[in-house]
């Protein structure tokens, strides 16, 4: 069975909208919680398609030895402190390489001056790694650990340099910085979602649906199909005018880009003041781009 994406989120994903994802706490939201030594965090960000949403507690370096001292070399770490870090995955993606499948895990490592191990285990519901079992992995991966110039105080789980289908789990703390790549198979996870979307949606999506074809550099005879559709539905729209020229350049039209250019050149012209000069801006540009080659 794929892995099915809800419509909403789906939807937020194409206009370029992260969905807001609720915590699901243990207790009610009105329940006083008494401060820790060691701070819950979570972390959420939309990968794609593809929620992750990581679940930690951040403890500090207080002038301590971490890696070597406080966390030894080459001992499985509950990676953070308290209850056993966990992170969740929507849908199947490949972390350092290899994939995992969609699903909520614990986050262990063992740390080493060069190499370090990052483990994703099933749910144990674990405190620490104190009865962490490595039969119950479920994927190994390799990290690089990075020297950092400057000492971060408070451990630290991120999603940076995040992409269209990609982003770097970073684990920071003291002078190490811990890189690994996450990405996501759109193909996979969102393009089924996607024209099954635009089977049932009242109002098809058709302009959303191209651009994430284009975007992505999926399918241009699908994108240009649907971008044709897109126009029929708004006639004249100038914006989806120079995304159509956009796409029939990178499926290899150039006539039809230069067409759908002028097009919406031309529509600029009668435009408000602020369309007017931000589209005649990019179709000048876009066509004396497409026109050079058959200039000289």
């Amino acid at each position: 069975m794929r892995p099915s994406i809800p419509v909403p989120v789906l939807v937020g994903l194409l206009v370029g909208l992260s969905g807001s994802l609720r915590l699901q706490a243990q207790e009610p939201e009105s329940a006083f919680r008494i401060p820790t030594t060691n701070p819950h965090a979570v972390v959420l960000q939309q990968i794609a398609g593809t929620e992750v949403e990581i679940d930690y507690h951040r403890p500090r370096v207080r002038n301590r030895t971490i890696f070597g001292g406080l966390v030894p070399y080459g001992q499985v770490w509950r990676t953070g402190s308290d209850n056993a870090t966990r992170i969740r995955f929507s849908t199947p993606v490949s972390v350092g390489g290899k994939r995992l499948g969609a699903g909520t895990y614990e986050l262990f490592s063992i740390p080493g001056e060069t190499e370090w191990t990052i483990i994703f285990q099933e749910v144990q519901a674990q405190w620490g790694s104190y009865s962490y079992d490595d039969s119950k992995d479920a994927l190994r991966v390799s990290a690089r650990p990075e020297a950092l110039a400057g000492a971060v105080e408070s451990f630290t789980l991120a999603l940076d340099d995040v992409q269209r289908a990609s982003a770097t789990l970073a684990l920071t703390w003291d002078r190490v910085r811990v890189p690994l790549t996450l990405t996501v198979d759109v193909r996979e996870t969102v393009v089924p979602q996607l024209e099954e979307l635009l089977l049932t949606a009242e109002r098809k999506p058709y302009f959303l649906a191209a651009m994430f074809y284009f975007e992505h550099d999926l399918d241009m005879e699908r994108a240009a199909e649907l971008m044709e559709a897109a126009l029929a539905q708004n006639p004249g729209h100038i914006g989806m005018l120079h995304r159509q020229a956009l796409i029939l350049e990178k499926k290899g039209d150039i006539e039809g880009a230069i067409a759908a250019a002028e097009r919406s050149l031309a529509g600029a012209a009668t435009s408000p003041p602020e369309l007017r000069e931000e589209y005649t801006r990019l179709n000048t540009a876009l066509l004396e781009r497409l026109r050079g080659p058959r200039s000289r």
